[in-house]
């Protein structure tokens, strides 16, 4: 089953059901986990673990779709997809999360599309846009009493 089609090839890893890898994944293009996956870090352009699939570490990756269970954090540069067998204990940074009824989930979610930044620092500072300061309210108010 391909995944992902990358440059005109398919690009199709798995590891299986009945496999089980530890360590430093990193890998140019998709991954499929039907197995178990434990290690420092996973990093691929998309992942997806199946109904079976079980993870302890964290996953980097452009787009990440979870069927099974995961115990670490995921940064996913495009997007999330939590199908409803998806279980998670660890905290997600994506610009888009979808979560479908049914997901056991604890763990902080941040969406936004500046990875970089923290999604408190862009609202802070978007809240702080045009401010007017209560000693202009007043003002503002009363003009607009006395058009009246």
């Amino acid at each position: 089953m391909a995944i992902a089609k990358i440059g005109g090839e398919v690009s199709s890893n798995v590891i299986g059901e009945n496999s089980y890898f530890t360590g430093k994944f990193v890998i140019n293009g998709s991954l499929r986990i039907d197995g178990r996956f434990e290690g420092k870090s996973l990093t691929a352009e998309q992942i997806y673990i199946g109904p079976h699939g079980k993870i302890r570490t964290n996953i980097d990756a452009v787009s990440v779709i979870v069927e099974g269970m995961v115990i670490g954090n995921i940064n996913a540069s495009s997007r999330v997809m939590l199908m409803p067998s998806a279980r998670i204990l660890g905290d997600i940074r994506t610009p888009e999360l979808i979560i479908q009824n049914g997901v056991l989930l604890e763990g902080r979610c941040t969406i936004a599309n500046d990875q970089k930044s923290s999604a408190r620092d862009l609202i802070e500072v978007e809240y702080e846009k045009n401010k007017i300061i209560p000693e202009e309210f007043i003002e503002n108010a009363k003009k607009m009493q006395s058009r009246r």
